[in-house]
């Protein structure tokens, strides 16, 4: 099943959407029947409130949808999602109160709040149907919908039926429906291919680590795609409490993230010559397992201090940034959950970028807004390199002192590319708590916000 809009033709209840200031100037158009049926019932246009209306002989004529008013849609995203999981299964087609930017953001979210992992479950729910809004474009909002729900599938299957080999199927799908080529190196390979810190980090599973690289377009600017794909990280040697490794399915939420913003590229067919990486490993515990105190040599050549083996996201990226720098791309983004200091910095519900590039960091801000994908840059404030360079080695993977982390782990990143153009995005990829929209799980940050701001990054 993929999020869809139901048929133009569909038969469909016409479909009002409330703003709660604009009741009482909406009611002086209606009949008295409606407006009577509205007071006696209680609507109010408010945040998820819906009301469908009954013609003489009981079917309905109208139903409407609550969008609260201006404070309330500040606080709250996707506001037609919220009131459309009060309404009875059904097909609707808008018909008032939405335009622009909010009706195609609306009509998003109403597919997407569609959304359940049903692979160890049925998820059951209402069938409620949405007939493509007059003036958006469908198959944008169709295929942001799919990617979506395939960047959640990733991320909420647990370990056991998502390791490296299955995080590859995955990407080996992808490519093949949209004719894409794709490559891995694996195992020992590895090392003779010269990608040492992924060999390192993964080595302690019985699951072999492995490099993918996805090659899609042939012409255009490049754009490469780096996302970490951690399946699962127990912290290695410096192992988490079992508290912080409830979640550690999701640590390959980078890698997810990645595949579906290049499903939606694929898919729109934009005019890029793309290529994805994702270093997909298990930070495990054996008895190779690599130590605190380890020095290990990466693809550039610089030398890392491990201080921390909780802290292998960035040495696994370090390795697959090289790569990609190596070919001079137009733009190198990588997406990571990478460290909680990120998440202290700005919440679980924004996704936190760096970039030295102002004008990539200007689109990125702007198309957030029009995306409903909440994003914020934070420095890469160069003083701050000092902590990552321990004077044993080149650069610490984990500076003590608790300070910056998010930025320090930024910093290191950008250590391994220096030809390209770069934007780090240090993503949560996970909700506590369901919400229009959002179902409790996995979900995709910063994805639609980069797929609305490529055309201006790279001129498309």
């Amino acid at each position: 099943m993929t999020p869809t809009f139901a048929a133009p033709d569909s038969p469909a209840v016409p479909l009002h959407v409330i703003d709660q200031t604009a009741l009482e100037s909406w009611l002086k158009t209606q009949d008295d029947t409606v407006r009577r049926w509205v007071e006696v019932n209680g609507f109010t246009g408010a945040r998820a409130q819906a009301l469908v209306v009954p013609g003489a002989d009981g079917a309905p004529v109208m139903a409407l949808a609550g969008y609260g008013d201006a404070a309330q849609r500040a606080r709250r995203r996707f506001m037609l999602a919220a009131a459309a999981q009060a309404l009875p299964a059904g097909t609707y087609r808008i018909a008032s109160g939405l335009e622009g930017t909010a009706l195609a953001t609306e009509a998003f979210g109403w597919l997407i709040d569609g959304y359940g992992f049903d692979r160890y479950r049925g998820q059951g729910g209402t069938a409620r149907a949405l007939v493509a809004p007059e003036g958006v474009d469908a198959t944008r909002i169709e295929a942001m919908a799919a990617s979506e729900w395939l960047i959640r599938d990733l991320i909420n299957t647990p370990a056991s039926d998502m390791g490296p080999a299955e995080l590859e199927a995955a990407a080996r799908d992808l490519a093949k429906a949209h004719g894409a080529t794709l490559d891995t190196v694996q195992g020992d390979d590895l090392l003779k291919r010269n990608f040492p810190m992924i060999h390192t980090v993964g080595r302690a599973s019985d699951r072999a680590p492995r490099l993918i690289d996805m090659h899609w377009g042939k012409t255009g600017p490049k754009l490469t795609l780096v996302g970490k794909g951690v399946c699962f990280d127990t912290g290695g040697l410096d192992i988490k409490p079992p508290r912080s490794m409830a979640l550690m399915k999701k640590d390959m939420g980078g890698a997810a993230t990645v595949l579906g913003l290049a499903r939606m590229i694929m898919a729109l067919d934009l005019p890029v010559q793309l290529r994805v990486l994702i270093p997909a490993v298990e930070n495990a515990v054996a008895g190779n397992a690599f130590r605190p105190g380890d020095i290990l040599t990466s693809r550039k050549g610089l030398t890392v201090e491990i201080n921390n083996t909780d802290a292998e996201g960035r040495l696994v990226l370090a390795d697959a940034l090289a790569l990609a720098d190596e070919d001079n791309p137009n733009l190198i983004v990588s997406m990571a959950t990478l460290t909680g200091a990120a998440r202290v910095a700005v919440g679980g519900d924004i996704a936190p970028f760096f970039t030295d590039d102002e004008q990539v960091a200007g689109a990125l801000a702007e198309a957030a807004a029009k995306a409903a994908d909440p994003v914020w840059r934070l420095p890469f404030h160069a003083p701050y390199e000092l902590d990552i360079e321990p004077g044993i080695a080149d650069l610490d993977n984990a500076p003590g002192g608790g300070m910056a982390g998010a930025i320090t782990a930024a910093l290191f990143l950008r250590r391994f590319v220096e030809a390209s153009r770069y934007v780090h995005f240090d993503i949560y990829a996970w909700s506590a708590a369901a919400a229009p929209g959002r179902t409790k799980g996995g979900f995709g940050q910063g994805a639609r916000a980069l797929l609305e701001a490529l055309p201006a990054m790279l001129k498309l």
